[in-house]
């Protein structure tokens, strides 16, 4: 499955004076789309970590289409771009309850040794989980 969706609703503290969803509220939204898409296929951040490999953003770009507001339901959904050595792209979007699209973007991450803080390539086990 390229593709996992998430729901998320818009908490008050999330908004600003005019109940519209800060700014910056939306990267936990995707973070939360991408930490879910990857568990949905068995992989854990928490035991990438464990391993000694962490997976940072060096790249991002996020486009505002309309208001999220506050109590929305959001629909958050995560979809694999490619993933090509030690790299892994995702392009995401979320939606309102009318499925009107509000915001979409695009994350490129890579994977990391922790302890030398180097890009490496993934394991085998994560190539054959993303290439499923």
């Amino acid at each position: 499955m390229k593709e996992h969706q998430i729901q998320i609703r818009v908490r008050y503290s999330e908004t600003d004076q005019m109940s519209v969803v800060y700014h910056g509220n939306y990267m936990p939204y995707f973070e939360m789309g991408r930490v879910e898409w990857l568990r949905n296929k068995g992989i854990s951040y928490k035991s990438l970590e464990e391993n000694g490999i962490a997976l940072p953003i060096v790249s991002m770009t996020i486009n505002y289409k309309k208001p999220a507001r506050y109590d929305d339901l959001l629909t958050v959904i995560t979809k694999l771009k490619s993933q090509s050595s030690v790299k892994i792209e995702f392009d995401c979007e979320i939606r309102n309850e009318n499925g009107d699209l509000l915001t979409t973007a695009y994350f490129l991450l890579v994977f990391v040794d922790i302890n030398l803080g180097k890009p490496i390539a993934p394991p085998q086990y994560i190539l054959d989980i993303m290439n499923d």
